[in-house]
């Protein structure tokens, strides 16, 4: 290793020796022309003195130079064989030249963004692990379920149209909370392809949200929510992506509103503005969100007192919401009164399509 280092060390100034040697014969050569000139001025032991004394001290100076530079050979070495670990770069500390120096902080720049990187993936890899093993979880109860409700109907025939009726509606719920995990696990994957998976256009917003009371119309009517449109708005969006996100509310919706007494409602407030963008406000009357739950309301796999006590959150609804509100550049906020409502604003601002949001979000109660 040693004599290793010291061959790097001559190679990489072997110009420097050269041109060095170089001098010093164009110093010796003058100095014999000068004696030549005039004889007995210069002594030829004075020429190979000064000769000797020239590379003496080049030789000098080179091994302090090499004798002060070798930690650092030493180092690099160390951290050349030590390749395979993350923090292999961080041994690299005795600099000695200004070349060095940048050279060590750069590797420390990168090594610092490569870190980053990384623990950003393995942050996304852990969120990806855990929202798997929830759904599989979430999706055990309508199937289990199903399974029941199939067993009971193969040991007994339903005695009345009535009870054949709750057992079709029974099942196709079940159903319907399997498709509609099926669909959030599908948009979770298409989330990284985002871009890919984009088409703008300028969308009507009203018959947007007619078609998501429709597609949850039994729902509504089994827990006697009333839904209503008031408004109407033209706004630039991603038809597929906002129909996922209306989803998401209205679901949340009807799941923190059908434990209510009584009939209840959604109303679908549009709002269009003058420079081409529009407000969309989805509120119900649920049972609302505590007040120091709201900040974190957008955070993966947050629930809340709410989705711990109905048991059906699965805590990514709002968080995916607010990822794809933040990539096609419009804005989400909530507000609600504990115990009386909740609402959802989406903000769409004019051309905001075109200003994707930066990655951050959060989720439902």
């Amino acid at each position: 290793m040693r004599g290793l280092s010291l061959a790097l060390f001559l190679r990489d100034r072997l110009l420097f020796i050269v041109m060095a040697l170089l001098i010093v014969l164009l110093a010796v050569s003058m100095l014999l022309l000068e004696r030549e000139r005039y004889p007995g001025l210069v002594e030829l032991g004075t020429v190979f003195y000064f000769m000797v004394l020239a590379l003496f001290f080049l030789g000098i100076w080179l091994a302090v130079d090499y004798v002060r530079q070798r930690a650092y050979f030493k180092q690099l070495f160390d951290a050349i064989q030590r390749s395979e670990e993350l923090q292999a770069t961080t041994i690299i500390n005795a600099t000695v030249t200004q070349e060095q120096k940048l050279v060590s902080r750069m590797l420390e720049e990168q090594n610092r963004a490569y870190l980053n990187e990384l623990g950003k993936y393995r942050r996304q890899q852990e969120l990806h692990n855990h929202f798997v093993l929830q759904w599989v979880h979430h999706m055990k109860t309508p199937v289990s379920v199903v399974d029941l409700l199939a067993q009971e109907a193969l040991q007994k025939q339903a005695s009345s149209q009535e009870e054949q009726r709750l057992l079709a509606q029974s099942l196709q719920e079940e159903t319907d909370r399997m498709t509609r995990g099926l669909e959030m696990m599908l948009f979770t994957a298409r989330l990284d392809k985002f871009e890919i998976d984009l088409h703008v256009k300028q969308t009507a917003l009203h018959e947007l949200a007619r078609n998501v009371v429709n597609a949850h119309k039994k729902l509504c009517i089994r827990h006697s929510i009333f839904p209503r449109i008031d408004g109407e708005a033209w706004v630039e969006t991603d038809e597929k992506w906002m129909t996922f996100v209306l989803n998401q509310f209205v679901s949340n919706a009807i799941k923190y509103s059908k434990s209510k007494a009584g009939a209840k409602k959604i109303v679908f407030a549009l709002e269009a503005f003058e420079n081409g963008g529009g407000k969309l406000t989805v509120s119900d009357e649920g049972i609302g969100i505590a007040a120091h739950e709201l900040p974190r309301i957008f955070d993966p796999f947050f629930t809340g007192e709410n989705g711990r006590t109905t048991g059906e959150s699965t805590g990514m609804g709002l968080y995916l919401a607010k990822q794809v509100c933040n990539r096609l550049g419009h804005s989400l906020s909530v507000s609600s009164v504990l115990g009386e409502s909740t609402a959802l604003t989406v903000t769409f601002k004019p051309r905001g399509i075109h200003l994707l949001g930066s990655h951050e979000g959060g989720e439902r109660r």
